[in-house]
């Protein structure tokens, strides 16, 4: 699996808030935001079946 790069734009409030709770729950930012990404694919593929990545 390829890892790819993705760049975001985000108000300074809300990249302070990510910030303390990676902190919290002990991680980097980039890699809370990447268990929230997980974690919002696998609440949608429970509502609406597994998604094929080659549709894409």
């Amino acid at each position: 699996m390829a890892i790819k790069s993705l760049s975001i734009r985000i108000d300074e409030e809300m990249l302070n808030k990510l910030h303390v709770v990676a902190d919290y729950e002990g991680r980097s930012a980039n890699s809370q935001i990447l268990i929230l990404i997980r974690d919002s694919i696998e609440a949608y593929e429970a509502r609406h079946g597994k998604i094929n990545s080659k549709d894409q």
